[in-house]
């Protein structure tokens, strides 16, 4: 634990029902009450702590109260590095953790949002589909709705690929680009997160690769069934996820509430390792976002208070 200009870290182990210890972490305003409670979902490979932690920290000092945790096989968690066995499992980790926190009393009034960048875009999205109005808001950065064509591997390897996911799941073997490399646009970045022994850095393995297919194909085919609140962010420049299927998400959800910004010449990853100027840019859209959420949602309880009080007297 510690605390820096006015925000205050904490971490903890939880277990989750498969008796696995899954490592969570906050980030909360110290002088005051969070104003909403903001629930982070990390992309592939990557985790909260350290990679997210720029995220955690300016959303902290905007007065949010900051919430993350590393999915299995992932960052500081137990299970093999790298590996995904089950989606499914992951998203409800993700959901089971978050619920707890947003159900303790102090909590039961605070606005709910998820934040998910690139495959965490995925789990925000399926957390909102496995309870469709838990959830006040999504905050979608690159989101994995569909991988993009340069990075998926050939119609022939994937069926190769998922033939032998049933043999060799574990091992890595799928053909991609490196990654790291088109996805960090700062070279500094690139080298924090080569250093950073929590990113898993080897080839995707077979069966995350497959999992990880199967939800993007499964994301695009409904992404008409999203009708949570949403802000949507993407890279023009975008290699590792497709920003035409962020527009595409932004055209077909039934969602009243939606915002799209497309970023021209920004990479995948938006909000560490852009340069600095474009992530100041980026965070005031999050953060103004975020805030007439919070505006729309007191000015309702304030009516829905005066109404009462009105039928009362």
């Amino acid at each position: 634990a510690y605390e820096i200009e006015g925000v205050k870290y904490e971490e903890e182990f939880v277990l989750n029902s498969r008796g696995m210890k899954l490592f969570t972490c906050r980030w909360l305003p110290a002088n005051c009450e969070p104003k909403a409670l903001i629930f982070l979902c990390h992309g592939y490979a990557m985790e909260c702590s350290i990679s997210m932690k720029g995220t955690g920290i300016r959303l902290a000092k905007a007065g949010f109260g900051v919430y993350g945790m590393d999915y299995e096989g992932h960052g500081k968690s137990a299970g093999l590095q790298g590996l995904v066995p089950n989606f499914d499992d992951v998203v409800t980790d993700c959901s089971h953790h978050y619920t707890n926190i947003c159900e303790r009393k102090e909590n039961m009034k605070k606005l709910r949002i998820v934040l998910g960048e690139s495959m965490g875009g995925a789990v925000a999205l399926l957390l909102h589909r496995k309870k469709p109005t838990f959830w006040d808001g999504a905050v979608l950065v690159a989101p994995m709705c569909k991988i993009a064509d340069d990075m998926k591997p050939h119609p022939v390897v994937v069926n190769v690929l998922t033939k032998l996911c049933r043999i060799i799941p574990t091992w890595k073997i799928i053909p991609t680009q490196d990654i790291v490399d088109v996805a960090f646009r700062d070279p500094e970045v690139r080298q924090e997160i080569r250093s950073n022994p929590y990113c898993y850095k080897g080839r995707p393995r077979l069966l995350t690769g497959n999992q990880l297919l199967q939800v993007s194909l499964d994301l695009e085919q409904r992404l008409q069934e999203v009708s949570v609140p949403f802000l949507v962010v993407h890279g023009g420049d975008d290699k590792v996820t497709d920003p035409s299927v962020s527009k595409l998400l932004y055209e077909s959800a039934e969602s009243k509430d939606k915002t799209f910004k497309l970023y021209p010449g920004m990479w995948h990853s938006l909000t560490y390792g852009e340069l600095p100027e474009n992530i100041d840019t980026v965070f005031s859209d999050i953060v103004a976002w975020l805030e007439e959420r919070v505006e729309i949602r007191n000015s309702r309880l304030e009516l829905e208070q005066k109404l009462a009080n009105d039928k009362f007297h």
